[in-house]
């Protein structure tokens, strides 16, 4: 994979998590998937939908599902076993070679970095152990962390202030398409890393 990076160098980096430092969407499309069946999902999730909402909180996925196929299905108790589901097969997942390498030059190189993700604390953090990744972060944003989470800008607002580095000089790494409107809401440029691509 080939990053198009920008020419200038930035005061701070903000990486997503999910399809950007860790090549863990697949796993995430199968843990929804089983998460789905359990409850009986009234609907067919496509794999091209699911790429779509990349970086939108479990539970706001869930409350949009329910509301455009008149639905009532617990936000909670889908986000809780799909979680689990995704725990139990943290495994299958590895880094993404080309944004994991840029992460361990910034942090040897003493940049600020941070990861702002739309998943858990419980689910970034075990991801990142498992891509041999976590401990060059001592900022990590959640949806926890703020009031609104992507498309919003609030999770990179944040992680710029916990860097110390205005917005305009943070670089976004991102493949979902709510954390790129996220970012350009921030004022950060963003670098594209795509999901379906780890060649």
């Amino acid at each position: 994979m080939t990053l198009d990076l920008p020419e200038r160098d930035f005061d701070g980096y903000i990486f997503d998590c999910d399809g950007t430092l860790v090549d863990s969407m697949p796993l995430h499309f199968k843990a929804w998937a089983a998460s789905f069946s359990h409850h009986n999902a009234p609907w067919e999730w496509t794999e091209d939908e699911f790429y779509a909402s990349a970086g939108v909180p479990d539970r706001i996925t869930v409350m949009e599902l329910n509301q455009r196929y008149g639905a009532n299905l617990n936000p909670d108790l889908v986000h809780q076993y799909k979680a689990e589901w995704y725990s139990r097969h943290l495994h299958e997942i590895e880094a993404v070679a080309a944004v994991a390498d840029l992460a361990r030059r910034y942090h040897f190189e003493n940049r600020k970095i941070s990861v702002a993700s739309g998943s858990d604390l419980s689910l970034v953090i075990p991801s990142l152990e498992r891509a041999g990744l976590v401990e060059f972060f001592d900022i990590i944003i959640t949806p926890a962390d703020v009031e609104r989470g992507k498309p919003a800008p609030d999770m990179f607002l944040l992680a710029a202030e916990r860097m110390g580095v205005a917005p305009e000089n943070c670089l976004v790494f991102e493949d979902g398409q709510a954390g790129i409107d996220a970012a350009e809401a921030a004022g950060m440029p963003c670098v594209f890393v795509p999901s379906r691509i780890r060649a």
